[in-house]
């Protein structure tokens, strides 16, 4: 986790963010990097080659067949429109009819990344990738019709808050986002910089929903951050990439270029809870490293059909070079990391990715609305399509288990006899600290008595034993203290270790 304090607050990605503007600009890549025509190419050729009327071929009349066809479904559609617009027992606006028809093809693509931005929507999206903007800092996506969090960005409000990967977001301040489409739940989700927001989330292998309050903060475009560590009289360079924006690329080749020249003897770069982002500058940071003789990424459309990515380097780097990568870890992430094993040879350090392996492009509407369609699938340099599988670590490292507890909620004290998950949950803190519960299993033994006690002795607090909101929230506290020291970094650790192994 590694939490420094630069990262005061990064960035929102929300998939209203970077998924439909870094999709879109990646799409524009594709027809500009493949061999041969692109898509509209192809049919401006068509138009220029067509036969007269008078030679109609059979594949010209089927395709005729085809367009009355459709003209027909159109009909269709549009006799539903009349049919409800005028004779429904209520007036009904027909501007809400057309978005319901666009959402409602979209629906059926059952795809959670295909979705549909009205024009309120869109405003706030353009103002966001204009400049920094205000949120609590994590990516959404939908997935089983639940609004989940692909991954809180390192040091933003959201991962202070205690947020993470696979969260399902129930309500947000008291109302359910059942029933809503992603943006609609992104947009009750931000606000303004110092509002407090609060999420109760369900929690993989918790019982009952967990609260959060969350206040929300500036996050700022800033992806790239640098340093080095002095492991046994040698300089390791250490590039931290949150998230892969229109500067990203350029950012990372000045942080690599510095490093290089400061004679680092290897390099860790870290996509841990990074959501992904732009195709092309993922692109762009792995011609850095992989030789020409591999594919660096592979893309398939609908069809089946396959181009492939390629750098001009001739040589590897001269040094090794991990990636630290993590369950938050998606999309373009995951691009980095499948290519740098694969094609570069390189080890994978920390646990499985998320497992996004499709490229969406935003096609406008004409009217201010947008629709974010999935067109692509992205394969790794071998043609592995990592969806919902992920990107598999060659050396598989968990932080300590107290990485991974959850914000701590009392609304009645805990205390001793007690048997529950919120007691294991501090259980686990109490072992993280120092402190011996005696059991970790949920309840609350006269071990776990005596250790709330010396906690409590220790900080302050009157010493009870049972643990009240206070003493909640000074565990917190010093569970978020022991995360963000660089010392309990295992991931880290390992990663500069298998450098020099």
């Amino acid at each position: 986790m590694n939490i420094k304090p630069r990262y005061v607050a990064l960035l929102m990605v929300l998939a209203v963010l970077l998924g439909a503007a870094g999709s879109y600009i990646g799409i524009e890549y594709f027809a500009k990097g493949t061999q041969g025509s692109s898509q509209t190419e192809s049919l401006a050729n068509a138009d220029q080659n067509a036969d007269s009327p008078g030679n109609t071929s059979g594949e010209e009349k089927n395709k005729a067949t085809e367009d009355q066809s459709e003209s027909a479904d159109l009909e269709k559609v549009e006799q539903a429109f009349s049919t409800i617009k005028e004779n429904y027992v209520s007036e009904v606006d027909k501007d809400k009819l057309i978005e319901g028809a666009v959402q409602g093809m979209l629906d059926t693509l059952e795809d959670p990344y295909s979705v549909y931005m009205d024009q309120e929507t869109m405003k706030q999206f353009n103002q966001s990738i204009e400049s920094s903007f205000q949120g609590i800092g994590a990516e959404v996506s939908m997935v089983n019709d639940k609004v989940t969090i692909v991954a809180p960005i390192k040091g933003s409000p959201a991962e202070e808050a205690g947020l993470k990967p696979n969260d399902q977001i129930l309500t947000v301040d008291g109302e359910s986002v059942e029933g809503l489409d992603l943006y609609e739940a992104v947009l009750k989700i931000r606000g303004e910089k110092g509002t407090e927001v609060t999420l109760q989330v369900d929690r993989p292998g918790v019982s009952e929903p967990v609260t959060i309050d969350i206040i929300r903060d500036d996050i700022p475009l800033e992806t790239v951050y640098s340093n080095t560590k002095e492991v046994d009289g040698k300089k390791v360079g250490i590039i931290e990439i949150t998230s892969f924006s229109e500067k990203t690329s350029e950012e990372f080749h000045e942080a690599l270029t510095k490093l290089e020249k400061d004679n680092m003897a290897g390099l860790v770069i870290d996509v841990r809870g990074n959501p992904g982002g732009l195709f092309t500058d993922v692109q762009e940071i792995l011609k850095e490293f992989i030789p020409d003789d591999k594919p660096i990424v592979q893309v398939e459309d609908r069809n089946g059909e396959k181009s492939r990515y390629f750098s001009d380097l001739k040589e590897k780097k001269d040094y090794p070079i991990t990636v630290l990568m993590d369950e938050g870890s998606a999309s373009a992430s995951e691009i980095l990391a499948a290519t740098m094993n694969e094609a570069g040879g390189y080890d994978l350090v920390g646990t499985k990715s998320f497992g996004k392996g499709t490229v969406q492009q935003a096609i406008p509407m004409g009217d201010g609305s947008t629709i974010k369609l999935t067109l692509y699938k992205w394969l790794t340099p071998n043609g592995n399509w990592i969806h919902e599988k992920g990107v598999e670590p060659t050396i598989e490292v968990k932080q300590p288990s107290y990485f991974y507890t959850n914000p701590v909620e009392i609304k009645e004290e805990l205390k001793y006899n007690d048997n529950n998950e919120k007691v294991k949950n501090i259980q686990k803190m109490l072992k993280g600290l120092g402190y011996e519960p005696g059991r970790t299993d949920g309840y609350f033994s006269q071990g776990t008595k005596s250790a709330v006690e010396a906690f409590q002795a220790e900080n302050g607090l009157e010493a009870t034993g049972d643990v009240d909101e206070k003493t909640g929230g000074k565990l917190e506290e010093a569970i978020v203290e022991e995360v963000r020291k660089e010392e309990n970094d295992r991931q880290m650790d390992k990663a500069v270790e298998a450098l020099f192994e």
